[in-house]
């Protein structure tokens, strides 16, 4: 069983920044796919970006790319999502998710379906 603890979630102005993390614990995968999903009030969930920890390979939704940058620990198991240029609509609830293996995307974005261990989320508010 694994466990994801998502923290650093707030409320920032448009334009500022905000660092999600995730802290994987448990019987985790020796190499998987972490990522990070959002779902705002009334809207699906979407895939935000997702990263392999066996490699280098990172995937970001266009809506994000350019501005939302992960990087993990693997030392401590955490992966970080760097929300470097915040705009009021990536407002919503943020979710960490792995899956064993590789990430998978549809148009650089990670696929909610595909993924089986899910954190409690933490709400990012941007005004």
């Amino acid at each position: 069983h694994v466990q994801l603890v998502e923290s650093g979630g707030g409320s920032v102005q448009a334009g500022g920044p905000l660092r999600l993390s995730c802290e994987v614990s448990g019987n985790t995968y020796n190499k998987y796919c972490a990522a990070w999903f959002r779902q705002a009030p009334g809207k699906e969930r979407e895939g935000v970006a997702g990263i392999y920890t066996g490699g280098v390979n990172k995937d970001y939704a266009a809506s994000v790319r350019g501005r939302f940058t992960l990087s993990q620990d693997n030392d401590k198991k955490t992966v970080f999502l760097d929300m470097l240029i915040l705009k009021t609509e990536d407002t919503g609830m943020y979710y960490c998710a792995v899956r064993n293996g590789n990430c998978v995307t549809r148009n650089s974005a990670p696929i909610a379906a595909f993924f089986d261990n899910w954190g409690q989320g933490t709400q990012v508010t941007v005004s």
